[in-house]
Parts: structure tokens; sequence; C-alpha cells
């Protein structure tokens, strides 16, 4: 029989905004968070209602990168559960300092919340937007950012002791952009339905000659697999009723190591070649400056032939240039030269600021 959740207590080190709360003056705090603070403030607000109530699940909305969005229930004690595994895995016990700067309706900004609870952080709330450290003149141990936002904070990174980057991938140019900081860089795996990451990888380790690819890590009491599609497969009991399938494609290096290849949704076979677009993206990435995703055609002889797509404006002086820097960047194999390249001046989007290839593909082939 399953035992009730019973709402742990905030830990006495817990600071939101520099002042402790109990369970009990959180409720009046997060009223007037929802009453008289910017909107930001108010969706704390209501998330701190809702781990309040005596309902034992909390109602999260899945991004939507993979699929439309929807919303899902997720135990509480599952909550728990990530961010004690969150704070094991990366060494943040009480006392750790905190910067809040995601939007706290999707998982990543709630279980910042839920971590500084339970673990006794000191939570500072900053307004979620593309350069979060633009007014932040201290240091903190810990922040979680999305990629756009770590590529809008390069020249203030030196304020985030350790900060882990998540909701999309993390460039090669990005990568290379964080080499020889102080600031460690850890990107994540994960998504709504195993309460944030389950695995990370730190992609500027200091002394390391950086690996290519790099595998991701397992947090603790997770275990992974891989199906007949080579996709991962998820079992993490702790944080999951179910044994969760992916899409992803990974090839596993051991039992708590993976390298990520792609989505299964983007393969292309292209005249029996299996190829991965991220593969082939994180080789293209050191010579294109602009936007860019590759994707695929109909072709009568090969089935699907290789294009790539790039944001910028059409010249054939551009053209010319990619087409040579392509042709001779060694990285790439036979295969991976994509057999026709078309500009497009701006890339259709999903509601949360990703590139929505198919979208962009039909507007611009059609």
């Amino acid at each position: 029989m399953e035992t009730k959740f019973s709402l742990p207590e905030t830990h006495p080190e817990f600071r939101l905004n520099g002042l402790y709360y109990t369970n009990e003056e959180l409720a009046a705090v997060a009223y007037s968070l929802i009453k008289e603070g910017e909107p930001y403030e108010g969706q704390a607000g209501n998330f701190l209602l809702d781990w309040l109530n005596d309902k034992d699940y909390i109602e999260v909305k899945t991004s939507g990168s993979t699929g439309p969005p929807k919303v899902i229930s997720i135990k509480k004690q599952q909550m728990v559960n990530s961010a004690r595994s969150t704070g094991k895995f990366f060494d943040l016990g009480p006392g750790t300092t905190a910067l809040h700067c995601l939007p706290t309706n999707f998982i990543a900004g709630k279980m910042m919340l839920v971590r500084a609870m339970l673990l006794g952080w000191k939570l500072d709330l900053e307004l979620p937007k593309a350069n979060p450290l633009d007014r932040i003149f201290k240091i903190y141990d810990f922040c979680a950012m999305t990629p756009f936002q770590l590529d809008n904070s390069l020249s203030r990174l030196h304020l985030i002791k350790k900060l882990i980057v998540g909701g999309g991938a993390v460039s090669s140019n990005l990568r290379n952009l964080v080499q020889g900081i102080n600031t460690k860089v850890y990107e994540t795996y994960g998504m709504t339905e195993t309460v944030s990451h389950i695995a990370a990888r730190n992609v500027n380790a200091r002394g390391k000659k950086l690996e290519e690819p790099l595998p991701f890590t397992t947090l603790p009491n997770v275990k992974i697999d891989i199906d007949e599609r080579d996709c991962l497969i998820i079992e993490a009991p702790q944080l999951s009723d179910e044994t969760l399938i992916t899409n992803d494609v990974v090839e596993l290096i051991s039992e708590n190591k993976f390298i990520w290849k792609g989505r299964i949704d983007n393969l292309i076979n292209s005249g029996g070649v299996k190829l991965y677009p991220e593969e082939i993206e994180a080789k293209l990435a050191p010579i294109i400056a602009h936007r860019f995703f590759v994707t695929s055609l109909p072709d009568p002889a090969l089935g699907e032939k290789l294009v790539l797509m790039v944001e910028s404006e059409f010249s054939e002086t551009a053209l010319n240039n990619l087409e040579r820097e392509i042709k001779v960047c060694r990285k790439l194999g036979k295969f991976e030269v994509p057999k026709k390249i078309y500009f497009v001046e701006k890339f259709e989007e999903t509601a949360n600021g990703k590139i929505h290839r198919a979208n962009t593909l039909k507007s611009r082939i059609t």
C-alpha cells in the first residue's frame, strides 16, 4: 500500500529573497507575490500554493519541443526525490546561494524552488529574460539557464560558480565559448516526465581535453538501456512510476554513461545510410555564424537527400563561401555533406522560441 505524501517543512537555512519562511508563512508570501508582484513572481506564487495544498501531485505543462504541449501530473514525492538527487550530484548543500531566472510555469523553474525549500538554499528570484545577469552584482553558488540565456550571459558568467543548462542542446560553438572560464558549466539531459534532469555532462572541465562527443553521466538511482531502435530507455522509480521509452538515439558507453546522437524523429535515411542531423550540425557549427539546421527532402534516387537551412539573406558570395568551407571540413563524412543549401530570412519558431524545422522547411520549399 502506498504511503500518503507528507509535505516536508522548509529547511532551517532556506531563504527566499533573503527571508526565511515556514510552510505556513509561505502561503501568505505566495498570495502576496500573486497580488503585488511582477508576472514572473506571480508564477512562483501560483506554484507555491500548488506545492502547499493537500494534493500529492502537481500539474505540469510540457515544453512542446518534441510534440504538442500537454499537462501531466507529477507526484510531489518524485519532486522531493529529484531535488535531493540534484543536491547530491552537484554537491549543493545547505547555505547554497542560488539565482532563479527561469519561468516557474515549467518544470525547471518549479524544481529550483523545491530544491531551495528542501535543501536549505538561499534563493533569489530574478526576471526570466535573455540576459538574466545584467542587473546582478553578487556571486552565486548555483544557477540554471537555457542555452539562449547562457549565450547572452557570457560576459557576466563569473558571477556564477556552478551553472546547469537545459531546455535545449548546447551547441559546440557555445561549448567552445565557455572553455577556460572558472564557472563549472553542465549541460543537462531530461524532460518534464523525469522531473527535470536525469543526466549531466561538464562541458568545460578544466585541465581536461574536451571529448567529442561528450558523454552524459546519469544521476543517482537512474538505470539506462536502449531499445531495438537504439533509443534511450530510462528506469528511475524515484522519479517516474513508469519506465520511459524516449525517441532519443544514444550510444551506451557504460551502465551510467551515454552519448546522445539525436532524435529518431529527425533521422534521415539517404540511400540506405542513417544520418543524424544533430551530429552533423555539431560538425558544421564552427563554420556557420548564423542559426541553421540540417534536414531532408524527398529524392528519387536516394529516397531522402540531406539539405542545409541557414537563417540569413541569400547572396551568391555567401553561398559560394559556405560551399567551399563545407568542402574542406574534415569532420564531415562523405554522406554528411548537404546536397543543397537554402537561405531563409527568418526561421519559424515554436511557442518557446525553438526552431520549428518542419514549418521552416515547408514555408521555404513550397
